[in-house]
Formats: C-alpha cells, sequence, structure tokens
C-alpha cells in the first residue's frame, strides 16, 4: 500500500509533459488519478514525448501500476466543460480529495508579448487557460473537499509569476502565473478550517520536449546563465515537489510557493 491509497485525485493537463509526471507520481503512491485534457492523446503532437509513452494512453500507463485512472475531455478554459468534466471524474472514481491544477502554458515568442505591446487574442487565451482554469478546477472540486473535511490542491505557477524579463516579454504568461500564486493563497485561506491544503508549486526551466522548443528559440543560455545549478530542471524534480504537497508530508504546509527553480534568481536577461 502507498501512502496515498484510497485517495483520488485529479490532474489536469496530464497527457504529456509535466502534467504526466504528476499524474504517474500520484499513482505511484496508490491513488487513482483522473486525467482532464483538451486532448488526451495530446501526446502525439510532440515525437519526444510520445516516445515516453509506455500504453496507448496515459490513463493506460496509470493503471498499468495498478490503480484506477479515468479520463475526460475538456477545455480548461471552459467553466461548465471543466465543471463536467470533474463531475464525470468524480462519478466513475469517487470524491476527489487532491487536485492538481498543471494545464495551461504560453503562446506566442517568449521574447514577444511585451507587458505595453501585447497581443490581445493571445493574453485573453493565456490569462483564460492558466488563471481562469485554475479557479475553475478548483471551484469545482472544493464543495468534495469540504463534505469530507480533507484537500490537498496543488496549484502549478511559474518562476515567471516571481520575476520579471528584463524587457517585459512574456507579460500574458507571467501575469497570469502571479495571479495563480494570490489566488492559491486566498484559497488556503477560506479553505484551511476544512482541513484543506492550498499550495503552489513554482517551476522554473524545466526540460521537457514543448519547453526546450521555446527556450531554443531564443538562446539557451539566457537562462541557465541565472540559474545557480546552471542547468535545466527535469520532471521529476518537479513531480518531487507535487508529491510532498499532495500527501500528508506536508499536513501544516498551506498558502506556501514551494520553488523548483535550481536557484534561480534575478530578472531574465532577455536583451542580452
Amino acid at each position: 500500500m502507498g501512502i496515498l491509497t484510497g485517495k483520488n485525485a485529479i490532474v489536469t493537463g496530464a497527457a504529456r509533459g509535466l502534467g504526466r509526471e504528476y499524474a504517474l507520481r500520484l499513482a505511484s503512491l496508490g491513488a487513482d488519478v483522473g486525467i482532464i485534457d483538451i486532448n488526451l492523446k495530446s501526446f502525439q503532437e510532440y515525437k519526444a514525448e510520445e516516445d515516453l509513452l509506455t500504453a496507448d494512453t496515459v490513463m493506460d500507463e496509470i493503471r498499468a501500476l495498478g490503480v484506477k485512472s479515468e479520463g475526460a475531455t475538456a477545455d480548461i478554459s471552459d467553466r461548465e466543460q471543466v465543471f463536467a468534466a470533474v463531475e464525470e471524474i468524480a462519478g466513475k472514481m469517487g470524491d476527489i480529495s487532491i487536485l492538481v491544477c498543471n494545464a495551461g502554458g504560453g503562446m506566442g515568442p517568449m521574447d514577444g508579448n511585451k507587458a505595453s505591446q501585447l497581443n490581445w487574442e493571445q493574453f485573453h487565451a493565456v490569462v483564460a487557460r492558466n488563471f481562469f482554469g485554475t479557479v475553475y478546477s478548483c471551484n469545482a472540486v472544493a464543495p468534495m473537499m469540504k463534505k469530507n473535511k480533507y484537500g490537498k490542491i496543488v496549484t502549478v505557477a511559474s518562476v515567471g509569476g516571481l520575476t520579471a524579463n528584463s524587457d517585459g516579454s512574456y507579460a500574458h504568461y507571467a501575469s497570469s502565473k502571479a495571479a495563480i500564486i494570490q489566488y492559491t493563497k486566498l484559497l488556503a485561506q477560506e479553505l484551511g478550517p476544512y482541513n484543506i491544503t492550498c499550495n503552489v508549486v513554482a517551476p522554473g526551466f524545466i526540460s521537457t520536449a514543448r519547453l526546450v522548443a521555446g527556450y531554443k528559440s531564443v538562446g539557451e543560455d539566457k537562462f541557465t546563465r541565472n540559474i545557480a545549478m546552471g542547468r535545466f530542471g527535469t520532471t521529476t524534480d518537479c513531480a518531487n515537489a507535487v508529491e510532498f504537497l499532495a500527501t500528508d508530508q506536508s499536513s501544516y504546509v498551506s498558502g506556501a510557493v514551494l520553488e523548483v527553480t535550481g536557484g534561480t534568481v534575478g530578472r531574465i536577461m532577455m536583451n542580452q
């Protein structure tokens, strides 16, 4: 038996990348894991991601670990779809006690969308996907957790929500991640009396297939020179943090931001 045996979890955006790693980690600890993604086979969009899979889908990978898994398709930026997906998974697995809000991402070139030069279509899409999607997911599971007087909510922000690129770029993404941090702190205050902890994982520069392509587009050295450990993080580094916050190892930790950044400091110097 694992430390999460008997617990039901949902991980959003878990059909590939970091979300997949989080889902597999929770499953390896004994949790039954539901996945919400806009495309449950989105790993097919990146050959390097597809090559990592050991089964037809992430749900099948999870089932191979001896626990249950269900998948539901939803656009995370659509409130009705998110609530319906959570209801579908909970109806099959039972009340949700762990939520990892991973779905989201950026849009456009990494040196674009400067704070006063936003692409409005991309701005609205990124804020809806990252911030609204997190809010919708938390609101969908909170009633179950409150009823059961137990819950672990882990939201996913970014080092971008804690610092600023030197040229003000990628402002749509950074602003949405900063909003997630403050929202999670507010959620922790509201839900604390119900024995529900709410915390943030803030990854730095992580080596997934999709993200590495973005780093290379503007020059990897712009990022690594600001990292004390001198390397990009791995999906395992991030999953270790999620494990801590999703289990009772962190029973007295709430409203916290756990940075997984390798010691990233200061502004990212995009214009040098």
